[in-house]
């Protein structure tokens, strides 16, 4: 089966699916030579609290067995995180840092109508306030030297 058969569309959309774990890695090792060329730079990586409840499947790491949204989804930010730290100790002598963030609850369309966020809604972020995370880690000048970290 492939991944046409297997993944609706609207799926593929909300980022559902093995790409999820992938994208970070692929697009960041495409565009490694470049970026280690136009130093000091930064590599951020956006992830979630979620990645502590995740676990790293080893053997249905694309959940063909068993799919749960819920799963796949901390599985993944988890995933973010330790290619961040594995990143961070790969590029260690040079001048690129690498940072995980976990943006906080931000509000979005995403999940305008999930009954849940209404609930949660005020204790969520606006998008200015989800940004000042990765704005943080993209531009502090404390962080020059710190590579691998975790930001909340």
């Amino acid at each position: 089966m492939d991944w046409q058969e297997k993944w609706t569309w609207e799926q593929i959309l909300a980022g559902e699916g093995p790409w999820r774990k992938s994208s970070h890695f692929l697009l960041t090792h495409l565009l490694i030579d470049l970026i280690k060329r136009s130093t000091p730079a930064r590599i951020i990586n956006v992830s979630s609290l979620a990645h502590f409840w995740g676990i790293i499947n080893l053997d249905d790491i694309n959940s063909e067995k068993g799919y749960d949204k819920k799963k796949a989804y901390s599985q993944s930010k988890l995933a973010n995180v330790l290619f961040t730290s594995s990143l961070a100790k790969s590029l260690q002598d040079t001048a690129v840092t690498v940072y995980s963030l976990h943006p906080g609850i931000v509000q979005t369309d995403l999940h305008l109508n999930a009954p849940v966020m209404k609930m949660i809604s005020p204790f969520t972020k606006t998008s200015v306030q989800g940004a000042q995370t990765t704005i943080y880690c993209a531009v502090a000048p404390e962080l020059e030297t710190e590579s691998g970290g975790y930001y909340r």
